[in-house]
């Protein structure tokens, strides 16, 4: 697949196995196949997970970040094996901290830096931002997996 960054949703679908509502890539601004990417993450006000998350004090949950940062990181991933139907299963997540709060209306910038690749196993350095502004990073695992062999792989990243 030959793409022009910055791309838009559209292209992010077209890579990315998600689909809303869980499509936590807005656009990717720069991706160096299997090395590196740089994308965003428009924060909707109107999720319906901000009605219990919280309240009064609404914000984006971690686990929602790291999930964003892994779909970004799988990206650049999956660009670069040119691997149409693959998944990309979370597999680990190492020295996760949490810096500063996403609130709704923010615009989150996702980088991933792609520390190990191979056939199987990968792992990114990810950090993700606002305004410049740190708010989370961690070390990700990840194993890929062939349509062939989704379901192998699946068992193996809940081991």
């Amino acid at each position: 697949m030959d793409i022009t960054y910055p791309c838009d949703q559209t292209v992010v679908e077209a890579v990315l196995p998600h689909r809303p509502p869980f499509v936590w890539v807005s656009r990717v601004l720069a991706c160096e196949p299997g090395k590196s990417v740089v994308a965003e993450l428009d924060v909707d006000p109107d999720l319906p997970l901000f009605q219990g998350h919280f309240p009064d004090y609404p914000v984006l949950p971690g686990v929602i970040l790291m999930e964003a940062l892994a779909q970004a990181a799988s990206f650049s991933l999956l660009v670069a094996r040119d691997a149409s139907g693959a998944l990309g299963f979370l597999a680990g997540i190492d020295n996760a901290k949490f810096r500063n709060q996403v609130r709704p209306g923010d615009t989150v910038t996702l980088e991933a830096e792609i520390v190990k690749s191979n056939r199987r196993l990968c792992v990114a350095e990810v950090k993700a931002s606002v305004d410049g502004v740190v708010c989370a990073t961690a070390t990700q695992k990840y194993v890929m997996a062939s349509p062939s062999t989704q379901a192998e792989s699946a068992s193996a990243a809940q081991e």
